[in-house]
């Protein structure tokens, strides 16, 4: 089943004279264009390597890494280890003070059809494009993707736990949260994480471009090596692994924001109709609310006119896409084949890359587009359960794109993983 390894991590120098804070930054696709520039200003911040800019970003990050190399602003770790990373945080309207625990490693990057790892939405192929050529210049993993493995009876997080007793780092990141890391490098317990894992299927949770990227490239060397082994560094992906039975995993809601429709206000709200209840409601507010625990319900806030959207279950059994039940059942499911594809006439692979829609996690951002004109509507949707994404998963089928926001999402700049050969092997040998 699933081979992880653990990794010589390379972090930044203790040496230099500045705080991990400055240099950490959120993930390349959920940093905003506002984050981007402050976080450039700073020389050394991890941003230019995994956002990099300029005309050829992926060129200017490989030289920019090199030169870290040289100068010593980032040092590889003497021993290889297993990364603890926990992250301590409240959601709002909830006191409840939650902690995800997981572990970052190395784990092979397997092909789809391996049914090893698993995943359960789909990609947008521009972006998976621009993680392979930043991949291919610097041969390194900037920030590790999230997997999700099932152990119900928690063999590893003692480890863990006796682990982040004395920490690397300890910070608070521009999403509120408190992120904690420490590192496992004794070989017995390193082997135990091994062991575990050995045995199991891994579901990506987050990160399906990257991973895709690392996939996509590891068929590229695969094709120019006629020696190939299969333990080469270019078939392992950095990767955050945290246990599905832990009750401090979150997923929040990713909302569907259109700038157009080729509709009017009325003509749209009739075709609508066809399928869905429509209950006009008077404040947006109540949108995300009015929601909660109804299958297959969507707020819509369309030109300034707020409704509650409810699928009539009769219509359900329209639903002809080629997917198991799990998907078929899905909220986005519906509201991407009856809203998009039958009443706006959008079919699913042109849905995939479609310009003019966005996928926004923040409520009020929705809300707040389509009032400043931004936007012509919002679609507001539930979140997805961690049994709805197994479920799927395992019937071999994927979610629509964006079908899930796990939360917190690991930052980047903690520690970065090498997969040039001559800086890769060491960890390798240590676990063989």
């Amino acid at each position: 089943m699933a081979e992880i390894l653990p990794i010589k991590a390379w972090r930044y120098s203790h040496f230099l004279d500045h705080k991990i804070e400055d240099l950490t930054s959120p993930l390349f696709d959920v940093v905003s264009a506002k984050q981007r520039e402050a976080l450039y200003q700073h020389p050394y911040n991890s941003i230019h390597l995994s956002v990099p800019r300029g005309e050829k970003p992926a060129e200017l990050a490989a030289d920019m890494l090199q030169s870290w190399k040289d100068k010593g602003i980032i040092e590889q770790d003497a021993l290889p280890g297993i990364y603890v990373y926990y992250q301590y945080f409240k959601l709002s309207g909830n006191d409840r003070q939650y902690c995800r625990k997981g572990f970052i490693c190395h784990i092979k990057a397997y092909d789809w059809n391996e049914r090893i790892l698993l995943r359960h939405e789909n990609t947008i192929p521009s972006a998976v494009n621009d993680r392979i050529d930043l991949l291919a210049r610097t041969e390194l993993n900037c920030s590790a993707t999230h997997g999700l493995y099932t152990d119900p009876d928690f063999i590893l997080e003692k480890y863990m736990d006796e682990s982040i007793k004395s920490p690397i780092y300890e910070t608070e990141d521009y999403q509120g949260v408190r992120d904690v890391l420490a590192v496992i490098q004794d070989h017995k317990i390193i082997k135990k994480f091994l062991e575990v894992l050995d045995d199991k299927k891994v579901l990506l949770a987050d990160g399906h471009h990257r991973y895709e990227g690392s996939l996509e490239y590891r068929k590229r060397m695969m094709a120019n090596n006629p020696n190939h082994t299969g333990f080469e560094a270019y078939n392992y992906h950095l990767m955050y692994l945290t246990n599905t039975e832990a009750d401090d995993l979150r997923i929040l809601p990713t909302h569907r924001v259109l700038e157009s429709i080729g509709l009017s206000n009325d003509e749209f709200i009739e075709r609508l109709k066809e399928y869905f209840v429509v209950t006009p409601k008077e404040d947006p507010v109540e949108l995300n609310e009015v929601i909660v625990g109804k299958q297959w319900a969507f707020g819509l806030y369309l030109s300034g006119n707020a409704y509650k959207l409810r699928l009539k279950p009769e219509q359900h059994q329209l639903i002809d896409w080629q997917v198991p039940q799990e998907v078929k059942d899905l909220d986005l499911t519906v509201m991407h084949y009856f809203i998009f594809q039958r009443v706006l006439g959008i079919d699913p692979e042109t849905q995939r890359n479609y310009k003019g829609l966005s996928y926004v996690r923040n409520f009020t951002t929705c809300i707040r587009q389509v009032d400043t004109g931004a936007a012509r509507l919002a679609l507001i949707t539930n979140d997805v359960s961690m049994d709805q994404v197994k479920r799927v998963c395992y019937s071999g089928a994927i979610m629509p794109q964006k079908s899930t926001f796990f939360y917190p999402k690991v930052i980047c700049g903690f520690l970065f993983s090498s997969i040039k050969e001559n800086e890769f092997t060491s960890a390798t040998a240590a676990c063989l």
